[in-house]
């Protein structure tokens, strides 16, 4: 980008945005690809930072509550990845000093964020754990001051904390499998009272994940199924759809599962579900999406679909 018209001098706030800007381009799983910058004058306001990203879509809180729990799990996943990084990265820890979700954005489901001239690189000094106070509107913490007079991990804990109240809250707990509930409660509560920083807060996520796409989070659960299902290959069912949440498609009843007999399970907890169709399509976990429908009526040819037929209830 050129960068002539530019201003060259550089305060110190803005040298330290700047720095920001630079060690996010090296990140792009973390932060929004950064294809150039410059700061100019423009309508009478100083030091105006004009960047070129790549494209994303804005992060809708309200839409992303309707979505399924796997994409709002990849959310909170990729958030808690960019406060790894940040917390770790060359120019030490770095905070993000506005949190709300018009901060970030989402590129191909993963979150980003997209405003670094709201980050800041600078540890808050101190002469004893009272000067380390951080207030937020439902809760006020004291980080102890070290020794070399800085507050211990306040960048840290602020992003972690700010995750907690603007996103695990909502997305994390609400229509998780079962089995992951209490690791995922865990999680939640550990993050709201500051009890681990990022790297613990990290593995326990990725160990969620884990255990998601490997399905291990279904060994303890009970897989009997009430009913006998007949399997009708290279078979779809086109229409007889029902709704259900939460739900890939709109219209029908899709959701993503770990294998056969968990699609079972799932349509025997549907008074309505009367077969499901396999599809070869996949979720970002790797697992398999599945229409449930409300009827058998009218079996299609479909090489690319398995269809299974409740025969008894």
């Amino acid at each position: 980008m050129n960068s002539a018209p530019c201003s060259q001098k550089r305060g110190k706030g803005r040298a330290d945005r700047e720095a920001v800007v630079e060690a996010a381009t090296g990140r792009p799983l973390c932060c929004q690809q950064l294809y150039g910058y410059c700061y100019q004058d423009s309508n009478d306001i100083p030091d105006t930072l004009t960047a070129i990203t790549e494209l994303g879509s804005p992060l809708e809180m309200i839409q992303l509550l309707q979505t399924s729990w796997e994409d709002r799990f990849r959310i909170c996943l990729s958030l808690v990845r960019l406060l790894h990084y940040l917390a770790h990265s060359p120019l030490g820890s770095v905070t993000l000093l506005d949190f709300r979700p018009r901060q970030f954005v989402i590129v191909d489901g993963e979150l980003k964020v997209t405003d670094l001239d709201d980050a800041s690189i600078e540890e808050s000094s101190c002469t004893s754990n009272s000067d380390c106070f951080m207030e937020f509107p439902a809760r006020n913490f004291t980080l102890p001051c070290s020794v070399e007079g800085r507050c211990q991990n306040m960048n840290e804990k602020r992003n972690l904390y700010n995750a907690y109240r603007f996103f695990f809250t909502y997305l994390l707990p609400h229509s998780a499998p079962p089995s992951l509930r209490p690791l995922l409660d865990k999680i939640v509560n550990a993050t709201g009272e500051l009890h681990w920083g990022i790297d613990e807060t990290a593995a326990q996520l990725e160990r969620v994940l884990n255990l998601y796409k490997s399905g291990e989070y279904l060994q303890n659960t009970t897989r009997i199924s009430k009913s006998e299902y007949r399997r009708v290959p290279e078979a779809f069912i086109p229409d007889e759809n029902y709704r259900c949440w939460p739900s890939y498609h709109h219209k029908g009843c899709l959701l993503s599962v770990f294998d056969v007999n968990e699609a079972i399970e799932i349509c025997d907890s549907y008074s309505q579900c009367k077969a499901f169709v396999l599809t070869n399509q996949t979720t970002w976990t790797g697992r398999q999406l599945v229409f449930f429908k409300a009827a058998s009526n009218h079996i299609m040819p479909d090489p690319d679909k398995i269809t299974y037929v409740k025969v008894t209830d």
